[in-house]
């Protein structure tokens, strides 16, 4: 099947990933449709002749610890740390050792986000797992997947690791992006002591060469704020009709609110 997608082609976007929980939950299943799925193509692009590959990789691949302030740059220093990253490493080693011409693309917090689950108690746990002061940067879905595209078509972006986010007017705090998101469903921000303290991966990138290259840049938070709010505003008022049951029970999906609690220190 992969050989046959690639036949004929110049270029290659390889977009395909198990993301998290999924990759927590499975690793093993997870490295094989990561990296495997990456090594097959690899092979099959050289066995067809195809000369070039787009990778998407992600700002997961930083290390948390850095030496420099924000923003992040294509250079600074790297460090897995969850199956997912692992392998998004992983496959950047392999590619930059393929001999093939390549370009990866390191995303921000794509949004609307991805589904990672039909559980959406699953969602909120994970959200409450992300401190409130944690720095991430957003790019709107529709100017990612423009990114990919004029990487495939931009000569200049051959041999880059480029960084995809939406830019200064798409860098916030986690605290502001969950409260947004709520307030677009119809419900309030949970209070900060309802969310980890452990340092998650996302923060504000140097997009400038991104931009300069692949000129994608095209919607700000904001902007997609305003579509995401258009899209619930059939859902809210039947939210604000059960919005004294479900925001507890929302709240009580946080394990760091549940820990409080028993210890008294709320």
């Amino acid at each position: 099947m992969v050989a046959r997608a690639v036949e004929g082609q110049e270029v290659v976007a390889h977009l395909a990933a198990i993301i998290p929980p999924l990759s927590d939950q499975r690793p093993d299943f997870a490295r094989e449709v990561n990296v495997g799925g990456t090594r097959n193509i690899v092979q099959a692009m050289k066995r067809a002749g195809a000369r070039r590959l787009v990778f998407t990789s992600s700002v997961a691949v930083f290390a948390k610890a850095q030496p420099r302030p924000p923003p992040r740059t294509a250079d600074d220093p790297l460090g897995a740390t969850d199956p997912y990253s692992h392998h998004k490493l992983e496959c950047e080693g392999m590619i930059r050792g393929s001999e093939l011409e390549f370009c990866i693309l390191r995303f921000g917090a794509v949004v609307p986000p991805a589904v990672p689950s039909l559980d959406f108690r699953v969602q909120i746990r994970m959200a409450f797992e992300i401190p409130v002061e944690q720095r991430m940067e957003v790019v709107d879905a529709q100017d990612a997947g423009l990114a990919v595209a004029n990487a495939v078509a931009t000569a200049e972006a051959g041999g880059k690791t480029l960084l995809i986010g939406g830019g200064a007017s798409s860098q916030l705090l986690f605290r502001d992006y969950m409260g947004a998101m709520l307030e677009a469903m119809g419900l309030r921000m949970f209070p900060d002591e309802a969310f980890g303290a452990k340092p998650f991966h996302t923060d504000w990138m140097d997009t400038s060469e991104a931009q300069r290259l692949l000129r994608f840049q095209r919607h700000t938070f904001a902007d997609f704020m305003k579509r995401y709010r258009a899209e619930r505003a059939l859902f809210r008022p039947l939210v604000n009709v059960v919005r004294p049951v479900i925001w507890p029970f929302l709240l009580r999906l946080s394990p760091h609110w549940k820990k409080r609690r028993q210890s008294g220190a709320l």
